[in-house]
């Protein structure tokens, strides 16, 4: 009998959502690790699951019982309240074998669960509410909680991955920066001690031993690039012996299996999940070795020399969303003219033309403090959704070393690739996929289509106090920054503290020009500052104080008040930029009234951001016309026009990346299996 929620459900996308249930094992295989094989995903069953995959979590009042069930898990509280910390610890051993057999059966989570609240209380003083009980019932569910920011996510992921650890599943606690895995890793294995379990943390600098140890503990708290290269090292190291009976036939022949450093994919809680899955999905993850064909360190500086002397818009066309460049006939033949009598790569016009594009785009794309930093003499790529360093990344096809010869670093050997893989694919191969974000209700039917999960909205601990001082944009950055700056005094008169988002390293060092020629006192936190991030994120609730940050802030940070902050009205933010994705904005906006404080907000922008001027050019040009020789911002039905304008465009462009890149992959393993030998 079909409930009245699936009557409105196309029949499609029921049966659709049927076979997405049986996926689990269906993608099961059998190796040495613990993980899903891979699987295409048909183009009609995507686009359906993607519009329908939203509703169909909304429909199904799943809230309703996750409300139950923490109330079975109320009713197991007084059980443990009265025992030792022996005692305590003993009742978690005895759970093992009952989640070993019998999974994760409602009231044996209950029983958990209300065993974490207990020894959390007792560690940390804190006692889970009934809202992060919820998101931790979500995520043993396989699903993922949205939960507003400052409804306390690290104590969230706790139940559900003490839960999942003593049933026996390795547990990946997967973030966005070493330094939130490290902290939270640290803050919560008092618990983790407790009650038996061993927790570990993956480092970027860390050897391999010190993985491995990582890996072997019961829960792991690591990077999503982190864990992912180490699969693809292990993937190496196996090659084609990662079936269970290829593995038996190398024991049989005397074969003795690699050292591994994971113990296989079972159970991974995302935090940040939309950044990750969504965001970084377009970002391949490469391992690459030597090149056996290296180009001399003069070709790219002659690639340089050559893009320098080719013309915009008549040689070449450059897309400034993405940095592709096409060259014109007539730029072609500018080239070939240019290269007469040189050889190597020079001779073939393909090999010309793919150095060249790449220098143009060197040249006029990628940006010192926006893009990349140099720091001792190394070009570092920046993370364009965290704003920190992305360590140990590099440019593939001669990029990385057409930029160190442009900022005059040491050029760094090409490399070929050895092994890669998206994070739409490593994620899909975890046996069990869960998290949670502040903001991930806008993708949930994109994830509910590649990854087969889906989305949850719990509800807040508290109403929420926080207020919007409204949205400001400017015709130019000049008058914005005016703005901006009297608006930082403004607060800081009132004693408030003031949190300033900026999108790139430039513009927040701009900012802190101008307010020291203001005379206000200020901290600076981007890329160049990020080793201490910790301190600055520490003081950054003080009263009076202003900290002026790149996305850096915007996410999985905690800004605490300090005295008399709360009653002279809380954190204040200012984005002086939109983002591509007004999911990060809402991030931003999320470091003030948080669990249910008091906050405000405001956002301050111009018509000559880079967001309007690349996304909306046809709008701001007459948006401009409109506001000659005017110092009032746009009225504010037109400014929000704008912004949905802009950030839509920019999150359609990014959607046909990542689908673009999901096709390419499954383009390319089919090519593979075709061209297999038997």
């Amino acid at each position: 009998m079909v409930s009245a929620d699936e009557a409105v459900v196309p029949v499609a996308v029921r049966s659709l959502m049927a076979r997405t249930a049986d996926r689990d094992e269906a993608w099961r295989s059998r190796s040495p690790y613990a993980e899903r094989g891979d699987v295409k995903i048909a183009p009609l069953d995507f686009a359906l699951t993607r519009t329908f995959g939203g509703l169909l979590s909304r429909l199904e009042n799943y809230a309703g019982k996750l409300a139950r069930r923490v109330k079975l898990a109320d009713a197991c509280a007084a059980s443990f309240a009265g025992l030792s910390d022996e005692e305590l610890a003993a009742a978690a051993r005895q759970l093992r074998g009952p989640l070993l057999r019998h999974g994760f059966r409602q009231d044996l989570v209950a029983q958990s669960f209300a065993l974490v609240r207990e020894a959390t209380f007792r560690q940390l003083g804190l006692r889970h509410h009934a809202v992060q009980l919820m998101g931790a019932w979500t995520m043993i569910d396989g699903r993922f909680a949205e939960m507003q920011t400052g409804e306390g996510k690290t104590l969230t992921a706790l139940p559900a991955a003490i839960t999942a650890a003593l049933s026996g599943r390795p547990v990946h606690v997967i973030t966005v920066n070493d330094y939130l895995a490290a902290r939270d890793a640290e803050e919560l294995e008092p618990i983790y001690r407790a009650l038996g379990l061993t927790v570990g943390v993956i480092q970027h600098d860390d050897e391999p031993e010190q993985r491995r140890a990582a890996y072997a503990c019961d829960v792991t708290y690591g990077v999503n690039k982190e864990i992912a290269f180490d699969y693809l090292r292990d993937g190496l190291k196996l090659g084609d012996r990662r079936s269970h009976a290829s593995r038996m036939a190398g024991k049989l022949g005397g074969v003795d299996m690699p050292p591994l450093l994971l113990r296989g994919l079972n159970f991974a809680i995302v935090d940040e999940a939309d950044s990750i899955l969504i965001d970084e999905a377009r970002t391949p993850l490469i391992i690459a070795g030597a090149d056996d064909n290296p180009l001399p360190n003069a070709i790219f500086a002659q690639a340089l020399g050559f893009a320098e002397k080719l013309k915009p818009k008549i040689d070449f066309l450059i897309s400034g969303n993405a940095g592709h460049v096409e060259l014109t006939a007539a730029g072609s033949a500018s080239l070939k003219t240019l290269c007469q009598g040189l050889s190597g790569p020079w001779e073939a016009r393909r090999a010309r033309e793919e150095l060249v594009n790449y220098a143009l785009a060197a040249l006029h794309h990628y940006k010192i403090d926006q893009h990349y930093v140099v720091v001792d003499g190394k070009v570092e790529i920046i993370d364009e959704f965290t704003g920190r360093i992305a360590e140990g990344r590099s440019w593939q096809h001669g990029l990385h070393q057409l930029i160190e010869t442009k900022e005059k670093c040491e050029i760094t050997a090409r490399h070929q690739t050895q092994t890669s893989i998206t994070y739409q694919r490593f994620f899909r191969r975890y046996l069990h996929l869960c998290g949670m974000s502040g903001t991930i209700s806008e993708v949930a039917g994109e994830l509910r289509a590649v990854y087969g999960v889906s989305v949850v909205r719990i509800p807040t601990h508290r109403p929420s106090r926080r207020s919007s001082r409204g949205t400001r944009v400017f015709r130019t950055s000049e008058q914005k920054w005016a703005a901006v700056v009297e608006s930082v005094r403004a607060g800081h008169r009132e004693g408030r503290p003031t949190l300033i988002g900026t999108r790139a390293i430039e513009t927040s060092e701009l900012l802190s020009r101008l307010l020291d020629k203001a005379g206000v006192a200020h901290v600076v936190l981007n890329a160049h500052h990020d080793r201490d991030e910790a301190a600055i994120i520490a003081e950054a609730g003080r009263a009076g104080r202003v900290t002026v940050a790149t996305n850096m802030a915007g996410r999985g940070t905690d800004i605490k008040l300090g005295p008399g902050v709360e009653a002279a009205g809380g954190l204040h933010v200012m984005l002086t930029e939109f983002h591509e994705s007004a999911r990060i904005d809402r991030q931003l906006i999320g470091r003030g009234g948080r669990q249910g404080q008091p906050g405000t907000y405001e956002v301050i922008a111009a018509l000559d951001d880079e967001l309007p001027s690349i996304f909306a050019p046809a709008l701001t040009r007459l948006l401009k016309r409109m506001l000659a020789g005017e110092e009032a911002p746009l009225p504010k039905a037109l400014a929000h026009i704008l912004q949905l304008s802009a950030q839509n465009r920019a999150q359609r462009l990014q959607y046909r990346i990542r689908q673009q890149t999901l096709r390419l992959q499954d383009q390319r393993d089919s090519m593979l299996a075709f061209a297999r030998p038997d």
